[in-house]
């Protein structure tokens, strides 16, 4: 049997390693290939003893779990396979926090900085096969990581931000492996398909003979082209597709490209995979492969208790693609963090849409700029093949600008410098130069926006989406609130850039939270303008509360909603704004009408008529549907244009209840579901409610 390239050989990963499986599917060499996971020697201050390898020696599972160490040396023995003499070899560092120098048997073999960055030597001339010899590699983690990028990883002295940071990941925290590749060797391969019609081929040389060396570039459909490296050890070239198949959420096919060089015992090859996908910004739409796409997003920070920024192993780590899609995501924006290949291979297998971005510093001066820029080049060439990245985001909220965009002439000019070097570096996708506010240079307007109160959510999404109102209250401390715009430039235009919200959510309970995930989004989808939304968040993190799963991963009370139908092609929009979780409207003692809208992001048109029952408080919502109560007029709803309204005319009721609400074609089927809780609701006073929180709120049978 032919183990596919996902598969570790058995003989290259001792049983019980962790984290066994080869990294980078995505570019394939698991044919000669030595995981170095498992136990190694530690030493640092006031500790001295054994680590477990790939896990932050902060984390349980390192077996350390010490914070603040801001120095460590690890060190182990290690011995290249016998059968790899002839071939160089290659050591690969998933990610190492924050700075690492790396030896053989006490000699340098190389050094790097950056906390989050993929990296390699060629080792061959200090590894030679079959001979042991004692890997060290010392680590540098500042406890200060103000100056350096670092995202959601707390500092000592602390960020501005320090009460949304968690427990720092430091040391070596992704996979640690050995690779045998030829004589010379592709040390890069990058390919695009924004084309849609072939495949953009550039194969970076390394080795014995990098300049002018013959590279064979073959697609798994049999197109093949021969190229020669120029005198930098530089091959371009293109693959054209005869019968092209585009990549898409709905039908995510990959294009696996075997790179080679030379041939026999010396030959190097290398699979690499990417699709055939151009995602665009047309005026304020968002476009795939040219058709109008909404996006559906969850904010995802790519935490896990016991293991930090790593995850525990490849299955929890794929798994919670599976989630984000069950709860009705199309993207998952991951938060300040590159995450592993792997799970990327896994989006573009899957169809996962994914905003990927750098972990930022959060203090602004020249170095620190510095060095939030220096993270680019590798972020793009690691994972630039993926098709499933859709949006490249870089700075968050100001961190590492100190807040301050528009008033300050060197940070605008980090934040435009920023754009225009990713530019460079990658023109196939929409750049957001500083996620949530005080834009300067981007491809999408985005924004974040929390607001308890749904009544001024919903004014408040309604001025932004017509242009009426550009900045919103943020809350930077616990007593500084203070008002951002969009923009941070006057000049910058206020039209036809796409518009999207990549930030909100509100609620202290899971109850409070998902009413607040139904009605928030509703007024989202209400506005056409807007191209999409990123929710916050995915799952809970240590001490932030907000995620939809808990840091297990597990359900949470949603207070009977379905985010999959919060977050679906079709859903209901309703006219009225609810009086609080559990009792969105007030028992109503005579009928009332409420109107519905169809907010649909579908190819086609659809249509049908709007139903509704009364059922027990509280009961679930199953995939059948009662006899309606009552049944709206006929409505229709055209791709990305809010319906016009249709009054839903609802019965009284005799004490608390649910009232299910649901669009149905002419054949039945359910096309959108929503619900309203009915509740006996006192007045405010009464029931210790925070001042103004059912202000302006609707009582449907009263005047």
């Amino acid at each position: 049997m032919t183990l596919p390239p996902e598969t570790p050989r058995p003989e290259t990963v001792p049983p019980g390693t962790p984290r066994a499986e080869y990294p980078r599917p995505d570019r394939d060499r698991s044919a000669r290939w030595q995981n170095l996971n498992g136990a190694w020697d530690f030493a640092a201050d006031g500790y001295e003893g054994p680590i477990t390898v790939p896990f932050a020696w902060e984390s349980r599972a390192s077996g350390v779990r010490r914070t603040w160490l801001e120095h460590g040396t690890y060190r182990r023995t290690v011995t290249a396979p016998g059968d790899w003499a002839g071939a160089r070899t290659v050591l690969s560092f998933g990610a190492v926090h924050h700075h690492a120098a790396v030896r053989i048997d006490g000699t340098l073999v190389g050094e790097h900085t950056g906390g989050y960055e993929s990296f390699e030597f060629d080792v061959t001339h200090a590894l030679a096969p079959g001979v042991p010899a004692v890997l060290e590699v010392e680590v540098t983690a500042p406890a200060d990581k103000r100056a350096i990028a670092h995202g959601k990883q707390r500092s000592i002295p602390r960020d501005d931000y320090d009460g949304v940071s968690f427990t720092p990941t430091s040391g070596i925290w992704q996979t640690v492996w050995l690779e045998a590749r030829g004589r010379t060797y592709a040390e890069s391969v990058v390919l695009r398909g924004d084309s849609l019609t072939g495949i953009d081929v550039t194969v970076v040389l390394a080795g014995d003979a990098p300049a002018g060396t013959a590279v064979t570039a073959a697609a798994d459909t049999g197109e093949t082209i021969t190229l020669t490296a120029d005198a930098d050890g530089v091959a371009k070239g293109r693959i054209d597709i005869a019968d092209p198949v585009l990549w898409s959420p709905e039908r995510p096919h990959l294009y696996r490209v075997e790179v080679r060089t030379g041939d026999g015992d010396a030959a190097d090859r290398v699979a690499a995979t990417t699709g055939l996908r151009r995602f665009e910004a047309r005026g304020e739409e968002l476009h795939l492969n040219g058709e109008r796409i909404y996006l559906r997003g969850v904010l995802d920070q790519g935490y896990w208790p016991d293991t930090g920024l790593t995850a525990p192993d490849a299955a929890a780590l794929l798994h919670d693609l599976e989630l984000a899609r069950g709860l009705g995501y199309n993207l998952v924006r991951k938060h300040l963090k590159f995450e592993e290949p792997l799970w990327l291979h896994e989006a573009d297998r899957t169809g996962m849409l994914v905003w990927a971005e750098p972990a930022c510093p959060s203090r602004f001066s020249p170095e620190a700029a510095a060095a939030f820029e220096a993270q680019l080049p590798a972020m793009v060439e690691r994972d630039g093949n993926h098709p499933s990245i859709v949006i490249w985001g870089l700075y968050n909220e100001e961190w590492g600008l100190d807040w301050d965009i528009p008033g300050s002439a060197a940070r605008t000019e980090a934040a435009v410098r920023a754009y225009d070097r990713l530019r460079e570096l990658d023109a196939t996708r929409p750049i957001v130069e500083n996620s949530g506010w005080s834009h300067v240079r981007t491809d999408l307007l985005d924004w974040h926006y929390y607001e308890p109160h749904l009544g001024k959510w919903k004014d408040a999404v309604a001025r932004l989406a017509s242009g009426e109102q550009e900045d919103f209250p943020v809350r930077l401390g616990p007593d500084f609130v203070v008002d951002k715009s969009l923009y941070g430039d006057d000049a910058f235009p206020r039209v036809g850039v796409p518009v999207v919200n990549s930030e909100y959510g509100e609620g202290f309970t899971s109850l409070e939270r998902t009413w607040h995930l139904r009605w928030e989004t509703q007024e989202l989808r209400r506005h056409d303008r807007f191209a999409g939304y990123v929710y916050t968040e995915f799952a809970d993190v240590e001490h932030e509360a907000a995620g939809l799963l808990d840091a297990d991963r597990r359900p949470k009370d949603w207070g009977g909603a379905v985010p999959a139908d919060v977050n679906a092609d079709t859903v209901l929009v309703l006219d009225l704004v609810p009086l609080a979780a559990g009792a969105d409207v007030a028992a109503p003692a005579a009928a009332f009408s409420v109107d519905v809208h169809v907010s649909h992001h579908g190819p086609a048109a659809v249509s049908g008529t709007v139903q509704a029952a009364w059922v027990a408080a509280g009961a679930p919502l199953g995939t059948a549907v009662p006899a309606p109560d009552t049944v709206s007029d006929p409505v229709k709803a055209d791709p990305f244009r809010l319906s016009p309204a249709v009054a839903l005319a609802v019965p009284a009721v005799d004490g608390p209840a649910r009232l299910l609400v649901w669009l149905a074609d002419d054949e039945g089927r359910v096309l959108a579901r929503a619900f309203l809780d009915a509740a006996e609701v006192e007045p405010p006073n009464r029931r210790g409610a925070r001042p103004g929180e059912f202000a302006d709120a609707p009582r449907p049978g009263l005047a």
